[in-house]
């Protein structure tokens, strides 16, 4: 079962950057789909950006121009470039990827890590 570390959170003004990092348990899988995703108390998780294995990407309205994804496919490494962080940016922040095993989409997720922004 592959296993997803997050790493890079932690406590920042607004303004300020961060970048998220998340690795994969093994490097020899092929994920279609790897995306971050957030969650603060109280709401929903949502999405926040996603990019595919031939590197096409998707962004929440509320991120874009301000945060990029990226990844490195041959060690099926996840970024997330934060810039000009908000307040209202603070929550957890998961990583997730997805593969196919045989016809089925199967999905794993990290264990979060805490991204605080302070006014």
């Amino acid at each position: 079962q592959v296993q997803l570390v997050e790493s890079g959170g932690g406590l920042v003004q607004s303004g300020g950057s961060l970048r998220l990092s998340c690795a994969a348990s093994k490097s020899d899988l092929d994920f279609v789909l790897m995306g971050w995703y957030r969650q603060s108390p109280g709401k929903q998780r949502e999405a926040v950006a996603v990019i595919t294995n031939g590197c096409n990407t998707n962004y929440a309205d509320s991120v874009k121009g301000r945060f990029t994804v990226s990844r490195d496919n041959a060690e099926n490494i996840l970024y997330l470039q934060m810039n000009s962080l908000r307040p209202e940016d603070t929550a957890v922040y998961y990583c997730n990827a997805q593969k196919f095993v045989d016809t089925d989409l199967v999905s794993a997720w990290g264990q979060g890590t805490q991204v605080t922004v302070s006014s």
